[in-house]
């Protein structure tokens, strides 16, 4: 059987849950007005109802009607909701206002301190003992500290509860009574025979601890036991009475707790008592009840077990044993042996080998004290089958009776056939029919043999998982030895136990959640990690600003975003020297842009608020300052800092010097100046240039004639422009270069190439710089040189280069001989077939004449091939050879 968080809930639809669940809302949905058109509205949209009853909107209706209808339905159903959140405990709510943290923290302090006042009353305002108890009392208002472990759930302040009285873990009443009936139906189940009249205890989910079944909580009490359905009281605990806890302290002293009824374990007991030290010498002081043990420090000085020494430590409750070495007899006393004093009895290994009371025989039991027992041939003796009774003295031995054994043998079921005998009675081997293990078959077999047959078990094992597949297994199945590999209802982990039916226990782990700063940390069970809140802290935010301050304003640790900024801008504005007075705006909520509407159906959602930084606004700092032509001066906003016109006239002289400007009051600058003088210039020109000054009337001197004079380059391909002023001021050299195109010259020089000269006046030079490359007469050696000496300069063949051309002849004329002794060999051949032919004569026979015919064919093929050998493959041949070795010989 599954646990309470895997039976319900399963699936998001509603149609898994529970009938109960089911149909509250639909009862309340009836009480109110509406609920008949929301019941139809939503039979229309799902397509399916519980219930046939709902009446069908009427065709007369209204669309506004039944939307009104529609909306209180969903108004409704809202209210049920926020009725439902209501009821969480105080720790699930979360302020955002650091006064309200302030005010929940100090209502908090003070139901801790009310709680433990008659503890610290009677010590004295010492609270190291409250320690443990104070954690537990401090989760009641931490945020997802508390938590079901069955189902995995927050426990709120108005939610019946059970707590445990061993790890003190809080359940829901109705998961622990779940789980109580669930854990003693399976056990049953499982062992009982006769199911269900045996009663069984239940465990703890957490820690395991056993109760029995009258011990299953049918009632919700407060933490004491003293109170039925507790009040919410938000002056006390949650779940807690308010009044004295009054439980028996442990370990037991007698005296009761002093706390108001609280969630955990109680402490150590605050009481003062009159105890004297653990040796008792010292006189009674007053000390804690929980810590009344003390010691004075003397020397304990009581007699050791050993009876020679004396304790020599300091005041203690019990001596430990003697620690000291002395010389001590063995139990016989034969030997002496320095032994610890606190083992002072021990065994010398000897036999005792003194003359037993017959008179005939000696002790034979190793090192012992007091008399020696009796001889074991002294009393009545019988024959090994023991049949036959004997009273024979102790020096004769009772021999065998002669009669059947009649032992039983180790089958348990025949007797042994053989004569009195002594020793053990040898193996039963009678045949007899067994049956096996599991009673399914039997078989004729040694007795002594046990019979199993191969069939394996079908049942189930304990676990209501997993076969036993026992081979003949009589019915008890062991239990499962897999793992059960469940998934816990945390979700991370797997349950660790062996394969078991039921549900699993609860994941023992538990995570740490912790606050932005990690200085706060909460213990919740594994699986409530991803829900809960991190816990409050009152540290100060370490998070580094979002902004462009160096450091935030102080606040507490909290978790998410930091709250904006609220320090003074002061950055320094664009264009100016001043500082933004404005509120920090690096991060500002602003509306982002609405998507577009396809139609009038469809509503507007609401607004999306996005963090982005805004620019400082403009700059509102009065500056005096003065008109364009300096004319007044005024005060003007610093972003519109500059000057401005007074609508004055200008009044400034022109750049010709000879008059003034007659505008409006202007800004004066390198792209606006005053008025232009548009008289024509009448200054006149430089020597040599034949244009007029193209500038209206100006002061000074006429620029350079900027005018373009068209002529050819000195090899009269290039059109070039000059100007008029370089052309007219320039002296020879400078005209010769401002009359070459800078390409090459295209005039070809007696030998062929190309003048290498750029655009030049006059003849080239006929000193060519070309670079040739000239050979010897074998082609063997070429070097590179200048064009214009090439003339005087011969290659010559070396010796290499005639070495190479006696091998290149000596080569051919092998070849040559080589081809004229194959060519007298063919004729050679020829010759003697003719011969053979004309001394054969007469006719022929058909087979004969085609043999020969076949013979002259292929005598003619290998003529062919032979002359193909001789003309082209041997000169092919020898050009190979030539080749190869002139690439031997000039290689280095």
């Amino acid at each position: 059987m599954e646990p309470a968080w895997r039976q319900q809930g399963r699936g998001r639809g509603r149609g898994q849950e529970a009938p109960g669940e089911r149909s509250r809302p639909l009862q309340k949905e009836r009480e109110k007005p509406g609920a008949a058109a929301a019941g139809a509205w939503g039979a229309g949209r799902g397509g399916r109802t519980k219930s046939a009853t709902a009446p069908e909107p009427q065709r007369g209706v209204s669309v506004q009607s039944k939307f009104e209808e529609i909306r209180k339905s969903n108004q409704a159903a809202a209210q049920r909701l926020v009725e439902s959140r209501i009821s969480c405990s105080s720790s699930d709510e979360d302020d955002d206002d650091d006064g309200a943290v302030d005010h929940n923290d100090g209502k908090r302090g003070k139901i801790l301190s009310s709680t433990f006042t008659t503890y610290t009353d009677q010590t004295g305002g010492d609270a190291t003992g409250l320690l443990r108890t104070g954690q537990y009392v401090s989760d009641l208002f931490q945020s997802g500290a508390l938590t079901c472990l069955i189902c995995i759930a927050s426990v709120k302040r108005t939610q019946a509860v059970w707590s445990c009285s061993s790890c003190f873990s809080l359940f829901h009443l109705p998961c622990i009574q779940k789980w109580a009936r669930d854990s003693a139906f399976l056990v049953s189940s499982v062992t009982d025979e006769d199911f269900g009249q045996k009663q069984h205890p239940w465990p703890c989910p957490k820690c395991r601890a056993e109760y029995p079944p009258s011990a299953t909580p049918n009632r919700y009490m407060c933490y004491c036991g003293k109170l039925q359905d507790p009040p919410a009281d938000p002056w006390l605990a949650p779940h807690s009475c308010g009044s004295v806890c009054q439980k028996e302290l442990k370990p037991t002293c007698g005296h009761t707790c002093l706390l108001l009824c609280h969630p955990g374990p109680c402490p150590p007991c605050p009481k003062m008592v009159a105890v004297s030290c653990m040796c008792g010498k010292a006189k009674p002081l007053p000390r804690r009840c929980s810590n009344k043990a003390w010691s004075c420090q003397k020397q304990c000085s009581k007699l050791l077990p050993c009876k020679q020494h004396t304790c020599t430590q300091p005041c203690h409750t019990e001596c430990s044993p003697c620690p000291r070495v002395s010389v001590q007899k063995c139990v016989c006393g034969r030997e002496k042996a320095e032994r610890p004093c606190a083992s002072p009895r021990w065994n010398c290994q000897q036999v005792c080998g003194s003359l037993l009371s017959c008179g005939n025989h000696t002790c034979e039991v190793v090192c012992h004290d007091g008399v020696c027992p009796p001889c074991p041939r002294s009393v009545s003796r019988s024959c090994p089958c023991g049949k036959t009774k004997s009273s024979l003295p102790c020096t004769e031995e009772v021999l065998p009776c002669g009669d059947t054994c009649d032992r039983r043998l180790s089958c348990g079921k025949h007797t042994c056939s053989m004569r009195c005998h002594r020793g053990s009675c040898e193996t039963c081997r009678q045949e007899v029919e067994k049956e096996c293990r599991c009673g399914k078959y039997r078989k004729l077999m040694p007795c002594h043999k046990e019979y199993l047959c191969d069939s394996k078990c079908p049942q189930t094992r304990s676990c209501q998982r997993h076969q036993c597949r026992r081979k003949c297994c009589p019915g008890n199945c062991p239990p499962c030895d897999q793992s059960c590999g469940r998934t816990l209802g945390c979700r991370n982990h797997k349950c660790p136990s062996g394969c078991h039916p039921g549900s699993c226990y609860p994941c023992p782990e538990s995570v740490e959640v912790r606050c932005t700063c990690g200085s706060t940390v909460l213990a919740v069970p594994c699986g409530r990690e991803r829900s809960t809140k991190p816990p409050r802290c009152k540290e100060t935010c370490r998070c580094p600003p979002s902004c462009h301050h160096p450091t935030r304003e102080t606040h507490r640790c909290h978790p998410g975003p930091c709250p904006p900024c609220r320090q003074s801008c002061l950055l320094p504005l664009p264009g100016c020297s001043h500082t933004c007075p404005q509120p920090c705006h690096d991060m500002v909520l602003v509306k982002s842009q609405q998507v577009q509407l396809a139609g009038p159906w469809e509503q507007p959602s609401e607004p999306a608020f996005v963090k982005k930084a805004l620019p400082c606004p403009p700059c509102q700092v009065p500056i005096p300052t003065a008109c364009f032509g300096e004319h007044e001066v005024s005060p003007v906003p610093c972003h519109r800092r500059g000057r401005f016109s007074c609508k004055r006239p200008c009044g400034r002289p022109l750049t010709c010097g000879n008059h003034n400007c007659s505008r409006e009051c202007h800004l004066v600058t390198n792209g606006k100046q005053c008025e232009v003088c548009e008289e024509a210039c009448s200054k006149p020109r430089p020597p040599g240039c034949p244009h007029t000054c193209s500038r209206p009337c100006h002061p000074g001197n006429c620029p350079p004639c900027s005018q373009m004079i068209r002529q050819r380059c000195h090899c009269k391909i290039s059109v070039l422009y000059v100007e008029c002023t370089k052309l007219t001021s320039a002296d020879e050299r400078t005209k010769v270069q401002l009359g070459s195109c800078n390409n090459q010259c295209p005039k070809q020089l007696s030998c062929g190439h190309r003048c290498k000269q750029v655009c030049h006046p006059g003849v080239c030079e006929e000193k060519c710089q070309q670079k040739v490359k000239l050979r010897c007469p074998c082609k063997r050696i070429k070097k590179e040189m200048p064009c214009a000496l090439s003339a005087e300069c011969v290659v010559q063949c070396d010796d290499a280069c005639k070495d190479q051309q006696k091998k290149v002849s000596q080569m051919k004329e092998a070849e040559q001989r080589a081809a004229e002794v194959e060519e007298q060999k063919k004729l050679q051949e020829e010759l003697e077939a003719f011969e053979k032919r004309q001394q054969r004569g007469g006719r022929r026979s058909k087979k004969r004449g085609r043999r020969e015919e076949v013979d002259d064919e292929e005598s003619r093929a290998r003529r062919w091939w032979r002359r193909c050998a001789a003309y082209v493959l041997a000169p092919l041949g020898g050009a190979l050879l030539s080749a190869a070795a002139y690439y031997l010989l000039t290689t280095p």
